[in-house]
């Protein structure tokens, strides 16, 4: 237990001299009934015409934002860019 222990501090203290740092995330349970029709609940209430225009991928603004969008993800993680393997691109 001890190895396994120091293997993680080990490994952490790599990523901080990358200067990245762990993030646990907590997430309600998808296979919760109860997760489930509350989500259902709010699905029901969006405004249809406002989700179908959010991402039109024939709408070349869509494009412009998604590449915007993929721009500063790449600036603040210091990557080199994402390849866009959705929707036929």
């Amino acid at each position: 237990m001890a190895q396994a222990a120091e293997r993680m501090k080990a490994m952490r203290e790599r990523r901080r001299a990358r200067g990245l740092r762990e993030l646990r995330l907590i997430v309600p349970d998808a296979r919760s009934k109860a997760v489930r029709r509350h989500v259902a609940k709010q699905v029901a209430g969006l405004n249809q015409s406002h989700e179908s225009a959010a991402l039109c991928p024939s709408d070349p603004l869509t494009w412009k934002v998604l590449e915007a969008y993929v721009k500063e993800w790449a600036e603040q993680a210091q990557a080199d860019g994402i390849s866009r393997a959705f929707w036929g691109a």
